[in-house]
């Protein structure tokens, strides 16, 4: 393990400190104040430069994340907010950005980008003749249940892991466990997301699954560039040509600015992995989002230019901008049985550029 510019074995750590916390580890807290109050979460410190905080309570998504004492992760002005303030129906489906902050909030588990109701005669309840979606769905504002964290050895490598468990379920409805793991390297600089989306219910149920991973000041900043490796756009929001903002070079803070949305089509590396890279000479550091276009076939880019709420988003997502419905239509939609499952494996890695 390489820990401030050193290499150091499992021995020699324990040779120098009583305690690994010295260097790195896993720590339980419970934020406590204003809209965050009663969140339990996962503080990660790697020793290598990056801490970052896991959101037990909202489906163990990536709150805070900072890189040599950098933000990375955007901080949204609605904080971390509790579940239990989220009102799924309100604002007319999008209450989601009422509690939209971090470094990663997921969407789903059955229903992904922007809302209305759709067909629900697959659960055989006939007072439910249709669903009702709001924004990216319910998942992010369910609470987990933690079921471990801590530090594993293997040898002279030591990895930091936390793994929970998310159920969206309702009686009649659509019974979905999300199977989240979290790791990081002792010493390292990347962050690991492994997880597992199952059908636990006994009717065909649709699913749905994004990453809105998002990026925000000071890596945002005016002249940070972002690589997508895209072959083409295959969809753009009406204000791209509007406002005219590029979507490589970004700019300073724009007062006003109408958020701009791209759907990339994205070329795999040699070993057929996507890699969206985001970085910012002036402070020479950078992240990289690396995924798999088989878990994820589409990309989206968002540009929250807007000054107050300046952010970039990069999303990697099982389905097509347009959402539930035209998936349910051109025969898109992945439809899981009973016991069926997904795999998501996505690297964040956090660079010195």
């Amino acid at each position: 393990m390489r820990i401030d510019g050193g290499d150091y074995t499992r021995r020699q750590l324990a040779e120098r400190t009583g305690d690994l916390a010295a260097v790195g580890g896993v720590r339980a807290v419970t934020l406590d104040d204003g809209v965050e109050r009663g969140i339990r979460a996962l503080e990660f410190r790697t020793g290598g430069g990056l801490r970052f905080e896991v959101l037990v309570d909202r489906a163990m998504d990536i709150g805070v994340a900072e890189f040599d004492d950098r933000s990375v992760g955007w901080r949204s002005p609605t904080g971390f907010r509790h579940p239990g303030l989220h009102e799924y129906h309100d604002e007319n489906g999008l209450s989601w950005l009422r509690s939209m902050s971090g470094l990663v909030v997921t969407g789903g588990l059955d229903h992904t980008l922007f809302g209305g109701t759709v067909d629900a005669s697959d659960y055989r309840y006939p007072p439910k003749e249709g669903a009702w979606h709001a924004l990216h769905g319910r998942v992010a504002n369910i609470p987990a249940r933690l079921t471990g964290y801590g530090e594993r050895w293997d040898g002279d490598t030591c990895v930091l892991w936390a793994e929970g468990e998310v159920r969206q379920a309702a009686v009649f409805g659509e019974h979905l466990v999300l199977r989240r793991r979290v790791e990081a390297d002792l010493g390292g600089t990347e962050i690991r997301l492994h997880d597992t989306v199952l059908n636990a219910g006994f009717e065909r149920t649709p699913h749905m699954f994004l990453y809105h991973v998002n990026v925000g000041w000071p890596l945002l900043d005016e002249g940070a560039r972002v690589a997508t490796g895209a072959v083409r756009t295959v969809w753009e929001s009406d204000s791209v040509r509007e406002q005219g903002q590029g979507h490589e070079v970004m700019p300073a803070p724009l007062p006003g600015f109408v958020e701009q949305v791209y759907e990339h089509e994205l070329r795999a590396g040699d070993d057929g992995r996507h890699r969206v890279r985001v970085t910012n000479g002036r402070i020479a550091r950078g992240l990289e989002l690396d995924f798999d276009p088989a878990q994820f076939p589409h990309f989206f880019q968002w540009l929250n230019l807007r000054s107050g709420d300046y952010a970039l988003g990069l999303e990697p997502s099982t389905h097509a901008v347009g959402g539930d419905a035209a998936a349910r239509a051109d025969g898109t939609m992945t439809w899981l049985e009973h016991g069926e499952e997904r795999r998501y494996d996505t690297v964040f890695r956090f660079l010195r550029t």
